[in-house]
């Protein structure tokens, strides 16, 4: 088998288990299946120019090639393009971006250096697989460097309707520089979709079965749901009772709890989260003193503009919920600025009643996943789930669907959930395992990898003009 080549913003680097995440735990099943490369950033900066060799490292059949980013290179391609404009563009929010020439020139700048870096490590038969949103050019540049390997991309995040898409202004530049890759691969079928119609309309490609035509070049355009390892997840969930779990549970055993996991960002919804629990406990009495609403939220990207704002806005609405509705012995919403290992975190998502995942909107989130196989089969949990959660399209027959924007509807959801009879709970939880199992992460990465092996080759194409 040819070797599997990976290039991410961030490796995992090997830590004697196996790594947390669905990327990573994905990446790293199938590289130690074919043997290969991961190469990507080592998270850390350096003054002046980062021209350092790359610093590599085997383990598992995998190497490990990673390089530090200049701190100028960090701020423009990371801090600047890709997380103050193509995330919140990307994810419909084009008010927040902030679009300035240099970051555009340093993100490229850092395309081409991925680029280079990985040049000479590959051989004729190697097949490429490139992620997210940080890389859209990086195939274009290889291309233009002579690589004729079958390259893949996969964009973890949603991918925006072409009115959207154009508020980015260099928009027909990364359109035609993402027809550079052989196979590129979205979560559901409406970002496939809005990819292709960007190709068209902003890159002068040609619709064809299966995906699109620029010139003799084929792109091969395809959804490929991420999914979790079910069984790990089970084990991690009920491997012992966690002090974490005792703690909530502390001098109240019949207390409810309604659980929500994210990173900090104003795309998960969490203030119009704040706002429907709120709403739960003035519309429906029975619940205050019973029910807590756990909201952990561990901080993300901090130097990005925005980030801090919605940190405070979350701190003053969940002081005032609590002000308004805490009782002595009873903390309404408990709201926790902090990470946990997944090992702790599963069995905090077996013990909640309701799994709360109610994004403005998201790629997959894997978090709906996860909640509903960490729950106790004879006794399940209910999955609470927003629409425009990439999620929703496979899991909606289980989980109660919700519009996050309409905080009463969501309120009267959760009581719902909150009442539902266990023979209903268990048929809606048999319901969804079997998809999980359907589309797990083996299904994810196997169908992915099996595309971009199948591709025909179109080496003697000529590469799509990049940026200058």
């Amino acid at each position: 088998m040819s070797r599997l080549i990976v290039i991410s913003n961030r490796v995992a680097m090997p830590t004697g288990a196996k790594s947390p995440g669905g990327l990573a735990v994905g990446v790293y099943d199938a590289l130690r299946d074919s043997g290969g490369i991961w190469l990507g950033w080592n998270g850390e900066t350096v003054a002046g120019h980062a021209d350092t060799p790359l610093s590599t490292t085997t383990q598992d059949n995998i190497t490990y090639a990673t390089f530090p980013l200049a701190q100028q290179e960090y701020d423009r391609f990371y801090r600047g393009f890709s997380n103050a404009v193509l995330w919140p563009v990307f994810h419909y929010r084009p008010d927040l971006g902030r679009y300035r020439r240099g970051d555009y020139e340093g993100y490229l700048q850092v395309n081409r250096h991925f680029a280079q870096r990985l040049a000479p490590l590959l051989r004729p038969d190697d097949v490429i697989w490139v992620h997210d949103y940080h890389l859209l050019a990086l195939g274009g540049y290889l291309r233009e460097m002579g690589v004729r390997n079958h390259i893949g991309f996969f964009l973890h995040i949603p991918f925006p309707n072409a009115e959207v898409f154009k508020t980015i202004p260099p928009y027909q530049a990364l359109a035609q520089a993402m027809c550079a890759y052989d196979v590129a691969g979205f979560q559901t079928a409406a970002d496939a979709r809005a990819f292709s119609d960007c190709c068209v309309q902003f890159a002068g490609a040609d619709r064809e079965a299966g995906g699109l035509r620029t010139g003799e070049r084929r792109v091969r355009v395809g959804t490929y749901p991420i999914g979790i390892d079910v069984d790990d997840v089970a084990r991690m969930a009920q491997a012992r009772r966690s002090r974490q779990v005792a703690a909530l549970k502390a001098g109240a055993v019949d207390l409810k709890l309604v659980i929500s996991v994210d990173r900090l960002d104003y795309s998960k919804g969490l203030l119009e989260r704040f706002a429907a629990f709120e709403q739960l406990l003035e519309i429906e009495p029975a619940h205050r003193g019973r029910v807590s609403f756990v909201q952990l939220a561990p901080p993300s990207r901090s130097d990005v503009h925005g980030y801090r704002e919605i940190r405070r806005e979350l701190d003053r609405a969940a002081g005032r919920i609590n002000g308004k509705w805490g009782e002595l012995g009873w903390t309404p919403l408990r709201y926790i600025n902090r990470a946990y290992e997944r090992a702790t975190l599963m069995p905090l998502l077996r013990a909640a009643q309701v799994g709360l995942v109610t994004p403005l909107r998201d790629g997959m989130n894997l978090v709906a996943k996860e909640y509903m196989a960490a729950q106790a089969p004879e006794d399940p949990g209910v999955l609470v789930l927003s629409q425009f959660a990439g999620a929703a399209c496979e899991m909606e027959d289980g989980a109660l669907i919700v519009n996050p924007y309409d905080s009463e509807g969501m309120a009267r959801t959760l009581s719902r959930a909150l009442h539902m009879p266990l023979a209903e709970r268990i048929e809606r939880y048999q319901q969804l395992l079997q998809g999980l199992r359907t589309h797990d992460l083996a299904a994810w990465k196997n169908r992915f990898l099996a595309d971009l092996r199948g591709v025909t080759a179109s080496a003697a194409s000529e590469p799509p003009a990049m940026p200058a």
